[in-house]
């Protein structure tokens, strides 16, 4: 059947070309968008202005010599009504639109019988000929997976998804404004990097021919955001994608959204009340603190100090993470697995470091910067001995970094946001797929 209406929509294609029209132009004579046309209806109505209106045909009603067209643009949807004596190319029109054609419609507005707000057709023209059905004309996009790997479609079908993607749009925005308004800079660094740092991850490895040398797709900026921090710059912020070549779940996709800042001479405690002050719009609630050993000992029922190191994360992320609930502040993460964190001056064991957990996912990650070389070389040792030893998520040691941070970094705090899983929670999604446009999927 899928078949028969492809051939019958090319053969109306090529029905198009013979009777000289392109039904791919280039020009496009659009004058406003169909929600202005609404909101501005009764003042076009009086003064019976022809204006230019485009869009996609998502409906189409043949009543002989009278045909009801519903045109959909970004903005609203509105009536078209092709009348046989108004419009020259009826015929053609006729016998050649399909559900799915993009249409140029021009003429006044008026109101239909019904009282249906509308587009009276003196012109119209097929500005893109679609050679497929929608989906839901014949079928429906049941397979989860089939919706994210043809996601123009589900986007049409499903508008709640448009609403999310308008949504994560407006997050950034927001919170863009509201750091460029608290005097931070925003900045771009390097995604190709000579090491991968910054986080504890797998990263994905590509070769650049021209240098004839690997690079790493960055799993975080830190570093080179660190640099800047050397440089003079006390106040910054990237907003860009990162990689990981980790699993995929709910809360993770390889390739993803973070926002990072750096400020100096501030540290993790007047940090975490400014983000508190930049998230709470987005996150009402009670916000609460509470101390890492505590939540392992309170979600977990274990204690820290009776855990191996290299359990510590894993137990965390699986038995307590996913029971906290509302949004929490979790505190004084261990050393071992916070190697870019300045220790607790009263337990070095520990670290000034928070992350912001809401609805069992981490939001926020951030602490006071570790700035001494001497025990940053340490610690980055430690996690190369890790790395050589067949730990691939360990951090590397990067001695250009290093020799950096030689030439002094003044103290400050630091903190990545999530922006996939900021925008699922607030568009209560329950999977971030749901608001990254594409998400990564294997290739058939």
């Amino acid at each position: 059947m899928l078949d028969d209406i492809i051939k019958e929509r090319r053969k109306k294609l090529n029905q198009l070309y013979e009777a000289g029209v392109n039904p791919y132009p280039s020009k496009i004579k659009r004058t406003i968008l169909i929600n202005e046309a609404l909101k501005n209806f009764n003042k076009l109505l009086i003064a019976k202005k022809s204006i230019f209106l485009a869009g996609r045909a998502i409906a189409l009603r043949d009543q002989g010599n009278l045909i009801f067209i519903d045109l959909k643009d970004e903005s609203g949807e509105i009536q078209g009504v092709f009348k046989k004596d108004n419009l020259k190319n009826f015929k053609i029109l006729k016998q050649n639109l399909d559900v799915g054609d993009f249409l140029e419609i021009n003429g006044p507005l008026f109101k239909t019988q019904k009282g249906e707000k509308s587009i009276e057709a003196k012109k119209a023209e097929i500005i893109a000929k679609s050679l497929k059905p929608l989906p839901s004309q014949w079928y429906g996009l049941k397979d989860v997976e089939e919706r994210y790997r043809k996601r123009y479609l589900d986007i049409i079908l499903n508008p709640e998804i448009k609403g999310k993607i308008f949504q994560r749009s407006e997050i950034i925005q927001e919170i863009r404004k509201s750091l460029l308004r608290a005097d931070f800079l925003e900045v771009e660094t390097p995604i190709l990097q000579p090491l991968a740092g910054g986080a504890l991850a797998r990263p994905f490895i590509t070769h650049h021919n021209a240098l004839d040398c690997d690079f790493y797709l960055r799993i975080a900026p830190e570093l080179y955001l660190k640099r800047l921090l050397i440089a003079g710059f006390e106040k910054i912020f990237e907003i860009g994608r990162v990689f990981r070549n980790e699993g995929i779940d709910r809360e993770h996709n390889p390739e993803f959204t973070m926002l990072e800042l750096y400020w100096a001479y501030q540290d993790w405690e007047g940090l975490m009340k400014f983000t508190e002050k930049l998230l709470k719009k987005f996150i009402p609630g009670e916000w609460q603190k509470m101390a890492y050993s505590e939540a392992i000992k309170k979600y977990a029922g274990k204690d820290l100090k009776n855990i191996k190191s290299e359990e510590i994360d894993e137990i965390f992320k699986k038995q307590a993470r996913p029971k906290i609930i509302e949004p929490t502040f979790i505190t004084h993460y261990p050393k071992s697995i916070s190697p870019l964190a300045k220790s607790c001056p009263d337990n070095p064991e520990l670290t000034e470091r928070f992350q912001l957990i809401v609805d069992g996912m981490e939001i926020v990650n951030g602490f006071s910067e570790l700035n001494d070389p001497t025990e940053q070389r340490k610690r980055m040792e430690e996690q190369e001995k890790l790395y050589r030893s067949g730990d691939a998520e360990a951090s590397r040691l990067d001695e250009d970094f290093l020799e950096a941070l030689e030439y002094g970094m003044p103290p400050a705090a630091g903190l990545g946001i999530g922006i996939d899983r900021l925008a699922a929670l607030i568009a209560k999604s329950h999977n971030i797929k749901e608001v990254i446009i594409f998400p990564t999927l294997k290739p058939k």
